[in-house]
């Protein structure tokens, strides 16, 4: 039963046991204070070390990157011991993991910039919500102000943080990462036109738009090797304010710059909500012509969808996360035909054990 999305592959240097990825999910269990990863999150990632990949929630480069309460860095001594036990607990179950590196960029709040405004390309308000938790950990949605747009000045710095980010996690022992470069957050704002006004060098033309990405991308690259950096994109996804007229080329264009990099692989967000537009053929075609290495699609795939979309050679590897959340033992259940349970909504974020590592294996597995 699914004999090509159940089949060993390989990216880069490493060798995956099969073709299904544990897609990044924030799930905002770190303890506190200092959103450090801990056991529990370690135990949660080890029960979906099965997956041949997993790729980790969104961790943001430094304290300016944060815009959800209780989710994890990657820029403190503690946070990077947090993560090490993470990767040590993953590998001991056989697992390989990445590290999604995150800057949330305007979808964020005062809370989390010392009381003054995220940073974005351009002042855009993104007419969205961010998670806040209070100090009892009671979370709500709040609105996000209007940012402030970085200065040509801060640039360096902020690709600086990205590159000292990617060698703290190979120091925590990750096998790689993902630089998250979609879903309305910092590098996807740039991208667009919709998000990125500016008329300096990081705005305007396409090639301006891509410049950021690019720039963090050669870096993280040049300091960690290409072959363990994977790339985020959302090229159908509009939420956000990131319903770009020229998203499509822009994102093929990047397919193009990122493929002379040779970075390991490009990991389509698909959009996953019950009426989103299916991705065309033609994209994928031309997504697959201008770019050589691995590619991971993560949308709302059933076992046989991603099956008959490795197939037809669309993809190199399919991520799965609701389906992830109840069932730790997901390639284990999709080989034997066994039964999907249903995750709880209600403890997606924020909590305890309850709803993240309390969901068993499969119940028949031992008869």
């Amino acid at each position: 039963m699914y004999p090509t999305l159940l089949s060993p592959t390989a990216l880069g240097p490493l060798p995956l046991n099969n073709r299904l990825v544990l897609a990044p999910m924030t799930r905002c269990r770190t303890s506190q204070p200092g959103d450090v990863p801990n056991a529990l999150m370690a135990e949660y990632y080890a029960q979906r070390a099965s997956a041949g990949l997993l790729i980790t929630e969104a961790s943001q480069i430094s304290a300016q990157g944060q815009g959800y309460s209780y989710t994890p860095g990657i820029y403190t001594p503690e946070q990077i011991a947090g993560w090490r036990l993470v990767t040590d607990t993953v590998h001991q179950a056989g697992g390989k993991i990445f590290l999604q590196l995150w800057h949330v960029g305007r979808m964020s709040h005062a809370a989390f910039q010392n009381g003054g405004l995220p940073v974005a390309p351009s002042a855009i308000n993104p007419q969205a919500q961010i998670w806040l938790a209070d100090e009892h950990g009671q979370g709500r949605m709040v609105d996000c102000p209007t940012p402030r747009a970085l200065t040509l000045e801060e640039i360096p710095g902020l690709i600086a943080d990205y590159v000292q980010a990617a060698r703290n996690a190979m120091a925590a022992g990750f096998d790689g990462v993902e630089i998250h470069a979609a879903n309305g957050y910092l590098l996807d704002q740039f991208l667009r036109t919709t998000a990125n006004q500016r008329t300096d060098a990081y705005g305007g033309s396409q090639a301006n738009r891509l410049r950021l990405l690019l720039e963090v991308s050669q870096a993280i690259s040049t300091a960690i090797g290409a072959e363990r950096v994977g790339v985020r994109l959302a090229p159908y996804i509009t939420a956000r304010g990131m319903a770009c007229p020229d998203i499509i080329p822009t994102i093929l264009a990047a397919a193009t710059a990122l493929d002379a990099l040779n970075v390991a692989y490009l990991h389509l967000s698909e959009a996953d909500w019950d009426d989103a537009p299916s991705i065309p053929e033609h994209f994928r075609r031309q997504l697959r012509e201008q770019f050589r290495g691995r590619l991971i699609c993560a949308g709302r795939y059933t076992a046989a969808q991603a099956e008959s979309l490795l197939q037809a050679g669309w993809a190199d590897l399919v991520a799965f996360g609701r389906p992830f959340i109840a069932n730790p033992d997901l390639p284990a259940r999709f080989a034997n035909g066994w039964p999907l349970a249903q995750f709880d909504p209600s403890t997606l974020f924020g909590g305890d054990a309850r709803g993240y590592t309390d969901y068993p294996a499969y119940a028949g597995a031992a008869a």
